[in-house]
């Protein structure tokens, strides 16, 4: 999903809106004791690492633009006009919170991915792996489909039972970040903000856009899993040298290309997340009151914005700036 977009699948990545992603379990199934630890250790890395880029495509998404478009040429040598990409954005929000406000929203983050990989855990103990079927080169058709069924019917309950635990605090994550827009300082911790959230909101304020988020990891892991296996089954000769090389990454780059048709969902759940929550980035003019998932759906349809914020690098001007000299 262009920085989220081109990404690995969620067996080995982080799926929408950064919460962590369910990691790849050793044959068997069970991970040697101790790993569970690493796990959450390298997942809080991870989500440190990348927030930055997290953080400004966030802000991309709801549409702050707080820099001018600049000319530059197409590969055809035109000139257009490009928004500033991640690097220049970057740089602007140092300059108005210096380096540590590219962090902000950290650690309503951090323990969403924490709360996400300890639930993966506890659901593999649960239904552990070793009671599935793998797929194997030995199968016939039906029978390696039906395992392909199983394993990522496991996949999704999974997925559905950590994006469910860890999606208040995403929630809490996005609103600190987008205070961004408004200078606003309403979420200013993860305790006050839950309160905060539970006065105004109740509990359904903590599940606002995990209907699109959980629609989207689904589509996505049935999508990438079930090409994936296609491929490996009709188009990779057994004959080839390199077969079971080439197996070994179809996931990977079905990942790449199922991200980027499920990109929309990202975008929705993250929108409704912040909608209408008392911040100037989830209210008009950078956004109307949504009544629901698919009317923001709909609106993102109607304006052509269904994939904002699906790149950070090279990113077009959706309309010509008077004062630009285009060819």
């Amino acid at each position: 999903r262009a920085m989220e977009a081109v990404a690995l699948p969620p067996v080995a990545r982080a799926p929408p809106g950064g919460v962590a992603g369910p990691a790849v379990a050793p044959p068997g199934g069970t991970r040697p004791d101790g790993s569970e630890g690493l796990f959450v250790v390298l997942g809080a890395g991870l989500a440190a690492a990348s927030h930055p880029l997290l953080y400004v495509k966030l802000l991309v998404q709801v549409g702050h633009e707080p820099l001018p478009p600049i000319v530059g040429r197409n590969v055809l040598g035109r000139k257009v006009l490009y928004l500033p990409g991640f690097f220049t954005y970057a740089r602007h929000i140092v300059e108005v919170d210096g380096k540590r406000g590219l962090f902000r929203g950290l650690t309503p983050r951090l323990i969403s991915s924490t709360l996400s990989t300890i639930t993966r855990g506890s659901v593999k103990k649960a239904f552990p792996l070793e009671d599935m079927e793998h797929v194997s080169n030995k199968d016939d058709v039906k029978t390696s489909l039906r395992k392909v069924v199983k394993e990522t019917s496991h996949e999704m309950m999974m997925q559905c039972v950590s994006r469910v635990v860890s999606h208040p605090l995403h929630v809490i994550s996005m609103r600190c970040m987008v205070q961004f827009v408004g200078r606003e300082v309403k979420y200013s911790g993860v305790f006050s903000a839950i309160g905060r959230i539970f006065k105004e909101e109740g509990i359904l304020g903590f599940f606002v856009g995990l209907v699109p988020h959980i629609l989207g990891d689904v589509i996505f892991l049935w999508c990438c899993n079930l090409l994936a296996h296609f491929i490996n089954t009709y188009a990779v000769d057994d004959n080839f040298s390199q077969a079971s090389v080439i197996r070994s990454y179809t996931k990977f780059v079905m990942g790449i290309a199922v991200s980027m048709l499920t990109y929309p969902f990202l975008l929705v759940g993250d929108l409704m997340a912040v909608n209408n929550c008392g911040l100037r980035a989830g209210l008009p003019p950078y956004a109307p009151v949504f009544a629901s998932w698919l009317h923001c759906w709909r609106y993102l349809s109607a304006q052509g914005q269904l994939f904002r914020g699906s790149s950070l690098l090279f990113r077009r001007a959706p309309v010509p700036t008077a004062g630009f000299p285009i060819d």
